[in-house]
């Protein structure tokens, strides 16, 4: 089995099995900002939103893997999103939830059994990793240790290389566009806000009564790369590679109850998975 099946498979049957669910530990009031934080009114809406990009997703899937012709779009992505929230706003609540349910496990019975080859075509990997794992992320209202575990593995594990495979033109953009004048300092960058997260998220396990001063953040960056200014590149890398993998263990041993922990939540949601996709060279 390919990894990029497996974990497929792993985030419709632990990351999107649980998403609802984990959503509902959040009082009314808190979950209602983390949806309008999404652009959503409702999480009703947002769960429209994911279930008709899974629907739209999946028959284009197997037709990729069957070598079936099928109809190629060009998306208009507001209107899209707009359809979907309105297609599903009339139904009953509990007949769409059970529908969302039952398009989860058809989603990961008919990945699991597609031929092993069609998850090296191209297309295949895009709309698999659009649909349901980065949407995973996208859509982040109640994190869980199986999508932080994920993203350190598996995103952040090939964070150097991913950026070394842009060449040099990209790599300028890129750093240009983080507000950044090297790689070097891109990781610094990661490195500090590694450590001020993990500062917070141990000081709270360790101490009901612990309190924090949240850094100045144009400050505290600036000061990052001129304290590491004159640190060769080299350890600089093996900094970065130690500090993920303190966090990946952290992430790993941490009790459950700390996810529910709207602090300790917030900061690994916000330096583990959001500082991710806000820095992702992979994107360019």
């Amino acid at each position: 089995m390919s990894n990029l099946k497996q974990r497929t498979l792993d985030f419709l049957e632990i990351e999107w099995a649980t998403y609802i669910k984990r959503f509902n530990r959040w009082p009314a009031e808190d979950g209602g900002k983390r949806v309008k934080a999404q652009g959503y009114e409702q999480f009703r809406d947002m769960l429209a939103h994911i279930l008709t990009w899974w629907e739209e997703a999946m028959p284009i899937i197997l037709a990729i893997a069957e070598e079936r012709d099928y109809e190629r779009k060009k998306y208009d992505f507001n209107l899209f999103n707009a359809e979907a929230v309105a297609k599903y706003k009339n139904w009953d609540e509990a007949e769409f939830l059970a529908h969302f349910e039952k398009t989860r496990r058809q989603a990961a019975a008919d990945l699991r059994s597609m031929n092993e080859a069609a998850w090296e075509n191209r297309r295949v990997r895009s709309w698999v990793n659009g649909v349901f794992i980065h949407h995973a992320r996208e859509h982040l209202v109640a994190l869980s240790r199986f999508l932080a575990v994920d993203t350190l593995e598996n995103e952040w594990n090939m964070y150097v290389d991913n950026f070394n495979k842009l060449d040099e033109e990209k790599k300028k953009e890129f750093l240009s566009k983080q507000g950044v004048e090297s790689f070097h300092d891109m990781l610094v960058h990661m490195i500090g806000w590694w450590d001020v997260g993990t500062h917070i998220v141990t000081g709270i396990l360790n101490d009901p009564n612990f309190t924090w001063q949240d850094p100045d953040t144009d400050l505290y960056n600036a000061e990052l790369i001129e304290k590491n200014k004159n640190i060769p590149d080299a350890e600089i890398l093996e900094q970065f590679e130690s500090k993920r993998q303190a966090l990946l263990r952290l992430v790993n041993e941490i009790p459950e109850r700390a996810f529910a922990d709207t602090n300790i939540e917030g900061w690994l949601a916000a330096d583990v998975v959001g500082h991710y996709d806000e820095h992702n060279p992979a994107d360019f």
